[in-house]
């Protein structure tokens, strides 16, 4: 809402007077959580990185998490820079262009080019409080010419990388880097594809059709079984939903990792796939195998997947495939294989279980965990403002 009493420039001074704030507060959280991460906190609550931590408490992105943390070693290493930052002239993003330079190879680098890190953070600094963000990131790739000018060594996987996200609408985005053999390949694959799929009148873009070639050998890939198998079942496509709503097309249905999708397209997926029914009861599925057999059934793995949907430690976000079906009351002591005593845990929290930490599954369906010291872990944590201290 306008106010025609305030002047342009009130508006303006105020939005300057926010991001230098914004700036004084990433600071201060890169820092502690570099305090954190030193003191390895996270373990407390059974994680293994503060990058995982943030994920599964603060509610961040795994992206913003490992920026964050990354922001924290940077104003170790360069405390110029952390001064300016603390003093809201440098922004997080200037911070994590710098975190290139002080990565330990390039600090290891630095030493044995005997080049000075106290003067690459005052230069750096002066850049990042005077000059514009890209002003910057040709100052950090100058630094990084230097420490390597004939390029870096030719080991194609060093350069590759792919980061997949999804929305909250189920979509999914990613973005990535290949070296030029790696490229070339991927580059064939899809453009092989791309031209068997040109029906006369096709009015798709370049990028529509790219996408539809890359969807395409994913289809290609696990129809054929060409894939590596995934905790001893073969890879596919999983979609969850009651036996009413595919019959009727109504209402929604969950998949594998973890996006909803509408019965009426599930109802489309059925129609050349596999439907397995799993009953949770006694008239299906064999959920209870009993004493006789200690492992899992692929069955009773498949029911688990479905009510548990990936590992239960709280704060954990591993999907199902990266899990393992945990007896909470363990084999060796009298416990059951069966759905009632089965929890998907992932290998780090499987082995935090089996060291103190306990999960349990309440009447309601919620999973929770406790530290050996008998304390709860909660998420989300309590976001509260933190309170001024006394002088």
């Amino acid at each position: 809402m306008c106010s025609t009493g305030w002047q342009t420039g009130d508006v303006l001074d105020d939005v300057a007077a926010l991001v230098a704030e914004r700036n004084r507060i990433d600071a201060a959280l890169a820092r502690r959580v570099r305090a954190a991460e030193l003191a390895q906190a996270p373990e407390r609550d059974g994680q293994k990185s503060m990058a995982s931590w943030l994920r599964g408490h603060c509610r961040v992105s795994g992206s913003v998490a490992s920026r964050i943390v990354g922001n924290g070693r940077v104003l170790q290493h360069l405390p110029v820079l952390a001064e300016a930052a603390e003093a809201g002239l440098v922004t997080a993003e200037q911070v994590a262009e710098a975190a290139k330079l002080v990565a330990p190879q390039r600090l290891a680098a630095f030493a044995a080019a005997g080049v000075d890190l106290g003067e690459v953070d005052g230069v750096l600094t002066g850049v990042a409080v005077e000059r514009d963000h890209a002003t910057l990131v040709k100052v950090v790739e100058h630094y990084l010419d230097r420490l390597d000018p004939d390029g870096p060594e030719p080991d194609p996987t060093e350069g590759r990388s792919l980061t997949i996200s999804r929305h909250a609408d189920g979509s999914v985005s990613f973005r990535g880097h290949l070296d030029a053999v790696g490229g070339e390949k991927f580059q064939t694959a899809v453009e092989a594809h791309v031209q068997a799929d040109r029906p006369a009148g096709d009015d798709r873009t370049r990028a529509q059709r790219q996408g539809d070639a890359l969807v395409q050998i994913a289809d290609n890939a696990l129809a054929t079984g060409a894939v590596p198998v995934l905790r001893s079942v073969k890879p596919h496509v999983a979609v969850r939903i009651d036996l009413d709503d595919l019959a009727s097309g109504a209402g929604t249905a969950d998949m594998g990792f973890g996006a909803t999708i509408s019965a009426a397209r599930a109802r489309w997926l059925a129609c050349d796939g596999r439907i397995s029914r799993v009953v949770f009861g006694p008239d299906g599925v064999p959920l209870d195998v009993g004493r006789e057999q200690r492992l899992v059934s692929g069955g009773l793995r498949r029911a688990v997947e479905l009510r548990d949907g990936g590992c239960v430690f709280t704060g954990c976000d591993a999907p199902s495939h990266w899990t393992d079906v945990h007896h909470l009351v363990h084999w060796i002591d009298g416990g059951e294989t069966s759905l009632e005593n089965s929890a998907l845990l992932c290998e780090r929290h499987h082995t935090k279980v089996h060291h103190g930490f306990r999960v349990e599954r309440q009447p309601s369906g919620r999973w929770r965990t406790w530290r050996p010291d008998g304390t709860e872990i909660t998420v989300p944590a309590h976001l509260a403002p933190i309170a001024p201290t006394a002088a």
